[in-house]
């Protein structure tokens, strides 16, 4: 139901809301029509006050001399010091006749006011787009879709804790990007709901009159015999009465009028408005208002005979129920004058920022779209089948089974050498490829990590639980792995090698032989390469090789956990020169430097210079900055005596380093959550000492964006369940960032650490998701706060029941963190609780996911 709500609030945002953009523009400045015109115009819209005003009957007698027309309505403000206005007879045809202004103490008329016209083509848009009937049709309908947009809007960002005022009103300024419109749309749009549905009930009185009709009998009084109801009461008594209805005035004893409006309305008569019957035999209407009326549409209302001035029945404003006075009021409520001007200026604040919420609500529109493009584009320029065989013949299966998303990245370059030589190629995940795939494939290539010590990726267990143990009979496959791995595993390619192992003795044929890469190993990639180019009979264009590096500023380092037990963690900020993207759960490759005074140190003794000039990879640079990128080892007595070049070239560059990011690309920087590394002679781990200490703030750090795809998003918007210790926070809060942003609220995060006083990474800002509703549950394990130490597997196994019901609901687990002690200890209590059996579905079901190391 929620996804549907956001789906059609989102279609009608980006349609209706440019009419109720302009509706709210040319509302708020009708609003303020009397005080622009005044103030353009002092001498057309003001008389000289004197003794008494005309009788009704000089009036009429004066106008119709002066203008040779019958007069049809007047509007006229006792004892005041400003014009009257005098509507006359319409031609045959039109809706309405010539207004004039006169001076209502000497009947003469007065010149035009400037910006009457104008004021007039405003109202016009406001109610009817310029366009007549059509137009009024589209303004009523989007009258109909705010109310929607209000309600609709109300359901989607309703928070867990909803007593909480400022989770409701408060704005959040030091956010960017998406996250900073998200929250202009939602904080404005709770502070303006209540105006926007008093625009919209009071709008629709115009619009539609089974509803104004409705609303009439659901707190109207019963009607009084010759009382007009018509969406509130008739015109105000003021510049806005240009809507009245064409007469056609019969002979009228305007005496009589006069002295019955005197009888009837008393000493306290501040303005009235007679208007005159359409044909003779009808009655005349006067609505008007008292000096003592609480606001400028407190209105009363005559009925009378225009010939004798009979009073035929008089509705007073005082003397109605107070449904009746709402609705007599309606005009007043729309603009807000019911409460004086401090209401009128509310109301017209509110109007003023209806293009922000069709504005920020196309940024997001858009964003997503990007986003969409984006993921669209992470795929490559590969052409996939949608069946076994293409046009060229049988299309090559291409599966993949990736823990970080590498593997997947060298499937879709496979999968585009091959296309590049005109074969047809169909690429598929190992978690969703079926014996009959398999067994209506000629050709396959398999692109597999390992995941541990020769397990398989967490997205591939189920087939090799499914279909690596049955004998199937693949003697029309011909076949090729390219496994992946680290050879600091005992069962290096472990999973690659069970694969290669299962396909041989169900008759498939190697192509040739297995391709085993250790961490990226690129001389592996190339023989791959080769081997491809040998069956297809096309030369590689050029080798495979990672994106580059790029150099990043390093704007931010904020120590998390000051006065902790444990080693120092840093919350960093990075920004890039170049517009970069990335999609929540994704890694980040890190190539950390060797600090100055490593490799000052490293020199002594062996005489050269650090400004000695050098070339690597075919750039010049010094020595010294040629050594920040090196290993340096601490035996370099096979080092003596070479000069720089040699030096460089004999030493083997540093390895990269790997990092979960902690944020979104609508934060508007890469942020990182890291732990130094601290070696038993105190020093500190390379990576993290770079990032941490070594490394500036404002200094250039090389890194490199790496897709994770088993780590992102689930396709649907189901419950998520979050658990990870320390730095792992990283990964998970920026899967909680996109969840919020995308409206999702049922997420639970289980977090642990040391102690609560020094090591709650981020409380501020997880404590404040927690509170706005946006975090469903948050429970926390830190571990030397007791004597017995608690850890995230034990609040999860106490919370067994409640884990039950979320994953009834479909909740997807997600765990980051470290492998050797929390992954697998929540690993362990989640097959205590679900059994073996339940955890193994949950992982084939893409529904537990893990960033570990």
């Amino acid at each position: 139901m929620k996804k549907v709500l956001f789906q059609v609030h989102w279609f009608f945002g980006i349609t209706a809301g440019l009419v109720l953009a302009l509706m709210g523009i040319t509302g708020a400045l009708y609003s303020f029509e009397d005080e622009i015109t005044d103030a353009l115009n002092p001498e057309a819209l003001f008389v000289q006050p004197r003794d008494h005003q005309l009788s009704l009957a000089e009036m009429v007698s004066k106008l119709q001399a002066q203008a040779n027309d019958t007069v049809a309505m007047f509007r006229v403000e006792v004892d005041g010091d400003r014009v009257a206005q005098v509507w006359f007879k319409p031609a045959p045809g039109e809706r309405r006749g010539q207004m004039r202004n006169f001076d209502p103490y000497t009947g003469e008329f007065k010149e035009d006011a400037v910006g009457q016209d104008f004021f007039g083509f405003v109202l016009n848009l406001h109610r009817f787009l310029a366009a007549g009937e059509y137009g009024k049709q589209v303004t009523a309908a989007c009258t109909l879709i705010l109310v929607f947009f209000c309600l609709s809007g109300l359901y989607l960002r309703w928070p867990r804790q909803a007593l909480n005022w400022r989770v409701w009103l408060t704005l959040d300024w030091a956010k960017k990007g998406r996250s900073f419109n998200w929250d202009l749309h939602s904080v404005f749009g709770t502070w303006c709901l209540i105006i926007y549905l008093l625009l919209a009930v009071t709008g629709l009185m115009w619009s539609y009159d089974w509803f104004s009709n409705g609303m009439n009998k659901l707190i109207g009084d019963p009607p009084v015999a010759g009382e007009q109801r018509r969406g509130g009461g008739g015109p105000r008594p003021g510049p806005g009465a240009r809507d009245a209805a064409p007469v056609e005035a019969p002979t009228a004893d305007y005496v009589a009028i006069w002295d019955t409006i005197q009888k009837a309305a008393g000493p306290d008569l501040k303005a009235y408005n007679l208007r005159m019957p359409q044909a003779p035999g009808q009655m005349a209407t006067v609505f008007y208002l008292l000096k003592t009326a609480p606001h400028p549409r407190a209105l009363n209302q005559i009925t009378l005979d225009p010939a004798n001035g009979q009073l035929k029945a008089n509705s007073r404003y005082t003397d109605k129920g107070y449904g009746a006075q709402l609705l007599v009021s309606n005009y007043a409520l729309h603009t807000g004058s019911y409460w004086g001007l401090t209401g009128r200026i509310v109301i017209t604040v509110a109007a003023l920022m209806m293009p922000l919420f069709f504005i920020t609500g196309w940024l997001l529109y858009l964003d997503r779209r990007r986003k969409k493009r984006e993921i669209r584009a992470a795929r490559g320029e590969v052409a996939t089948t949608s069946s076994a065989y293409g046009s060229q013949g049988p299309a090559w299966l291409i599966g993949f089974a990736s823990q970080s998303g590498f593997a997947e990245q060298l499937a879709w370059q496979t999968a585009g050498q091959l296309q590049s030589a005109g074969l047809p190629v169909r690429v598929q995940r190992l978690a969703d490829m079926t014996e009959q795939d398999l067994n209506q494939s000629r050709n396959a290539l398999f692109v597999v990590s390992t995941f541990g010590d020769g397990e398989a990726p967490d997205s591939a267990r189920g087939f090799e639980r499914k279909l690596l143990g049955r004998p199937l009979s693949l003697e029309n496959l011909n076949y090729a792995v390219l496994g992946l791995g680290d050879r600091q595993y005992q069962h290096f390619c472990g999973f690659a090698q069970r694969l290669h192992g299962w396909l041989t003795e169900r008759g498939g044929s190697t192509l040739f032989a297995p391709v085993e890469v250790d961490s990226g190993d690129s001389v592996a990639l190339q023989h791959w390469q080769q081997q491809l180019g040998e069956l297809t009979g096309s030369t590689p264009a050029s080798p495979w090789k990672a994106p580059d590096y790029e150099n990043w500023t390093l704007s931010q380092r904020h120590w998390l956990n000051e006065g902790s037990v444990g080693s120092k963690v840093f919350l960093l900020g990075l920004n890039s020169a170049s517009e970069a993207n990335w999609e929540a759960g994704d890694l980040i490759e890190v190539l950390p430097r060797n600090a100055r005074q490593a490799v000052e140190t490293f020199l002594l003794g062996l005489g050269i210079a650090p400004d000695a000039p050098v070339t690597v990879d075919g750039l010049n640079e010094s020595l010294g900055q040629a050594l920040s990128s090196r290993q340096l080892p601490a035996n370099r007595s096979h080092l003596v005596g070479l000069h720089a070049q040699a030096l460089v070239d004999a030493l083997v560059p540093l390895a990269m380093r790997e990092y979960s990011i902690a944020s979104i690309p609508m934060d508007g920087s890469l942020q990182l959550i890291v732990r130094q590394e601290l070696h038993p002679d105190g020093s500190l781990g390379l990576g993290s000492g770079w990032l941490t200490e070594h490394a500036a703030v404002g200094e250039a750090v090389s890194l490199r964006i790496r897709r994770n795809s088993g780590f992102h998003l689930p396709s649907e918007p189901v419950p998520m369940i979050l658990i990870g210790n320390g730095t792992g926070l990283a990964g998970l809060r920026s899967l909680l960032k996109a969840r919020i942003v995308q409206g999702e609220r049922r997420n639970w995060l289980l977090f642990g650490e040391r102690n609560v006083a020094h090591d709650f990474h981020c409380a501020d800002e997880l404590q404040g998701w927690l509170a706005s509703g946006d975090l469903a549950r948050l429970d926390l394990a830190f571990s030397r706060d007791q004597a017995q130490k608690v850890y995230v597997q034990d609040r999860l196994r106490d919370a067994g029941d409640e884990l039950s019901r979320w994953l009834a609901d479909g909740a997807a687990i997600y765990i980051c963190g470290s492998l050797e002690g929390m992954a697998a200890g929540v690993d362990g209590t989640l097959k205590a609780l679900l059994g073996e059996e339940g955890v193994q579905a949950l992982i084939e079901q893409g529904r537990y996911r893990r960033d570990v190391y």
